[in-house]
């Protein structure tokens, strides 16, 4: 192999298999001299890349962890898997990991072959995640679409069904992707309403990125987070919520959404929280129920009414239940 670019290209992605390579069997795998394979290690180093020599008769070359990630080659088979683990990965909010997830995703499937993205394709379309049900399952190519022209500083245009089902078509200038853990936001400057604006990602329908660039404006509150939390502040009602629970703190504050802080330990097996909400009634009352654990609400009165209905309509539920069904429970849709 003669081509000196394209022998370190096959060396780089030989040695970031996790083993050791000896001199000689690099050699026979790139039909070149050892002499060649150190003249070229020493360029790899010369390039940035931490490769590790070790001496002896069974010693060798291996790729080590350095200070900066280093470009990755993969294979068909491991393209493959990235992209479909990160299309399931930023399909759903997850909390901590989501950007991340979009925004190699959109960087892998720029580059992958389109026999590669018609079998991760392919893939998605024949499995179905089991979710908890909480949030809304998002269109992986609609997020790396979005991402796209977020970094881009691409206009984008997209259909968009509004809360009460109002079907518009939108030309924005995309700001940036937020997650709030159960679901994506877009924010970007509306061109039509000449303002800013908040998108729910799921209620998105096909993205285009027209190819038309722009400066991005400055935000109003110079934080997308910030701005919003101040949209969706304008509309949802904000409820002061004042919760006591007969559990510890750590239990009740590992089964309720980050974002609605923390618990205050009142005894050994008690806490209450005092926190402000934009949750609506219902979300913030099935939350508290999933606490698992007697809990009393002091306040608002709207949620305190919510539950009272609530719990009237479960009871009743629970009343219309036959003896037939309470003996038959279990039997259908069984596991075998």
């Amino acid at each position: 192999m003669t081509d000196t670019p394209a022998r370190l290209l096959n060396l780089l992605s030989l040695l970031q298999t996790p083993r050791e390579w000896p001199g000689s069997e690099l050699a026979q795998r790139l039909d070149v001299s050892p002499r060649t394979i150190r003249r070229d290690i020493d360029r790899l180093r010369d390039l940035g890349y931490p490769v590790e020599a070790s001496k002896g008769a069974i010693g060798g070359y291996r790729l080590v962890a350095g200070t900066a990630m280093p470009p990755l080659l993969l294979d068909d088979e491991e393209a493959v898997a990235i992209a479909v683990g990160l299309r399931a990965g930023a399909g759903h909010a997850i909390e901590g990991v989501e950007e991340a997830s979009v925004r190699a995703l959109a960087k892998l499937e720029q580059v992958l072959p389109s026999r590669l993205r018609r079998r991760v394709s392919t893939l998605q379309a024949a499995t179905m995640p089991l979710t908890r049900g909480d949030g809304a399952t998002i269109d992986a190519r609609t997020l790396t679409v979005i991402a796209s022209a977020v970094t881009g500083t691409e206009r984008l245009r997209f259909g968009y069904r509004s809360g009460d089902g109002t079907e518009t078509r939108r030309q924005v200038e995309p700001y940036r992707l937020v997650s709030t853990g159960r679901r994506w936001y877009l924010v970007a400057y509306d061109r039509g309403r000449e303002d800013w604006r908040t998108f729910r990602v799921d209620r998105v329908s096909d993205p285009v990125a027209t190819g038309a660039r722009f400066t991005p404006r400055e935000l109003p509150t110079g934080d997308a987070a910030q701005y919003m939390v101040r949209s969706m502040a304008r509309m949802q009602p904000r409820l002061e919520v004042d919760v006591s629970f007969a559990a510890p703190a750590g239990f009740v504050a590992a089964r309720l959404p980050a974002y609605l802080g923390a618990p205050e330990p009142t005894g050994p097996g008690s806490c209450r929280l005092r926190t402000t909400s934009h949750d609506s009634l219902e979300w913030l009352a099935l939350r508290l129920a999933l606490v698992d654990c007697e809990f009393t609400v002091h306040g608002p009165v709207q949620l305190t009414d919510y539950l009272n209905d609530l719990g009237a309509r479960l009871t009743r539920a629970a009343a219309a239940t036959t003896p037939e069904q309470t003996t038959g429970h279990g039997k259908a849709g069984g596991q075998r």
